[in-house]
């Protein structure tokens, strides 16, 4: 025996779905936010802003060491 099934018109859908797609949408920035979380806390991680600005300052020594000497005519 069939039983008919009443269509949804696309708004009943949407709205129907709307609850969940906040959650469904963050879910993976918000497990991300927590993992992060978690490895922070328990692990040692390296502080990349220090990192970065040791990057920063090597370039800047190297750039400066090997710069082009300017033009006479310049």
């Amino acid at each position: 025996m069939l039983m008919s099934v009443r269509s949804l018109h696309p708004t009943e859908v949407r709205a129907a779905g709307e609850s969940m797609g906040i959650i469904r949408n963050n879910f993976i920035f918000i497990s991300g936010t927590l993992c992060g979380i978690y490895i922070a806390q328990n692990y040692n991680v390296p502080n990349i802003r220090k990192t970065i600005e040791a990057a920063l300052f090597k370039a800047k020594v190297v750039e400066e060491k090997y710069r082009k000497p300017p033009n006479p005519g310049d």
